[in-house]
């Protein structure tokens, strides 16, 4: 067998350990030294269309790291310090609403999830204002039943930005840090709501306050 045979061999052989990989990281590592054998490869035994092919997705493979691995540092530091949510912006789109307007509604269906970028958003049934740099709307996008738990409204004039409930998948399953974040994002969230509502019983009439014409 021939230098060039076995760098062949390798090749194919990088390539099929990316079907074994179990995060994206690994298997973009995996195809990047798999571009390089083949390249090798190809320069070597003459085929040039496997040369070019692979001259092409080298670079790609690599932009594609790349921004992997810094989206994951930036979740995992937001997941370990302060839930920030800036590194989302770029997989994001905007909207706008007016004062008054409403976002969405108690129980609708929960398909985006939204950010604020300037104004403030309402949300009624906890008396709750949400501005600049807020997420909201996580809840119902991860509930089972996905449905909005809380309606929202527009306090005053506000900017948002959104992402899809299935671009958002996309991200958690490229990176499983994000899972984490949103973990935290969502239990936080949760645990501040309920803390707003009233105690069980609170608004329950006392014995007191049946009147005095009661049979003893």
């Amino acid at each position: 067998m021939t230098l060039i045979e076995a760098i062949g061999y390798l090749a194919s052989a990088l390539v099929l350990l990316t079907f074994c990989m179990s995060t994206m990281l690994s298997l973009r590592a995996v195809a990047i030294c798999s571009n390089f054998a083949f390249i090798s490869y190809g320069f070597g035994a003459g085929l040039y269309p496997v040369l070019v092919l692979h001259v092409v997705l080298l670079p790609l493979n690599i932009v594609l790291l790349v921004r992997m691995v810094i989206l994951l540092r930036k979740a995992k530091l937001a997941a370990a310090t302060d839930l920030s949510p800036l590194w989302m912006q770029p997989f994001m789109w905007p909207k706008h609403f007016k004062a008054g307007e409403t976002i969405f509604r108690k129980g609708q269906h929960a398909d985006l999830l939204y950010m604020v970028v300037s104004g403030e958003v309402g949300l009624p049934e906890i008396d709750q204002r949400l501005s600049a740099g807020d997420l909201f709307g996580e809840i119902g996008l991860f509930s089972l039943e996905r449905r909005r738990t809380q309606t929202a409204v527009a306090a005053t004039n506000v900017d948002l930005l959104c992402i899809s409930d299935e671009a958002l998948k996309k991200l958690c399953e490229r990176n499983p840090g994000l899972s984490l974040y949103f973990l935290r994002l969502t239990a936080t969230r949760m645990t501040q709501n309920a803390s707003r509502l009233p105690p069980i019983g609170a608004n329950a009439p006392s014995n007191c306050d049946l009147g005095s014409d009661r049979p003893f």
